[in-house]
């Protein structure tokens, strides 16, 4: 009678399944957003606070590099200290995410939206 229905189930699944992985990335985007990793340079002497989404939220520069000769090089130290944080940022946003898709059965590089 209801032959043609029999996917209508399989689509409700799907939906279901769809909605419950919006749910779970919107809790891995919550968890990204309140992780912390820190990036180093210079030997551990300025390090950068960033979120596991790459903002950068803080700095921590060792006053005994604070010479005014040195300017350049402490500009240095501090991108290369940002850049590490948002570096160990990205990969560990890949790890969550690769946790997150790991049985959904797809391609091990399959990106998904951030």
């Amino acid at each position: 009678m209801f032959k043609g229905l029999g996917g209508i189930g399989d689509m409700a699944k799907m939906m279901k399944a769809a909605q419950e992985m919006q749910e779970k990335m919107a809790r891995l985007q919550e968890d990204l957003a309140r992780t912390v990793v820190i990036g180093e340079s210079g030997a551990g002497l300025v390090k950068a606070r960033c979120t596991a989404k790459g903002e950068v939220t803080g700095l921590d520069i060792d006053p005994s590099i604070l010479v005014p000769s040195e300017k350049e090089v402490i500009e240095d130290l501090i991108i290369a200290a940002i850049k590490d944080a948002q570096g160990k940022a990205a990969s560990r946003g890949q790890q969550e995410m690769a946790k997150l898709t790991e049985g959904l059965g797809l391609p091990p590089d399959f990106k998904l939206p951030f």
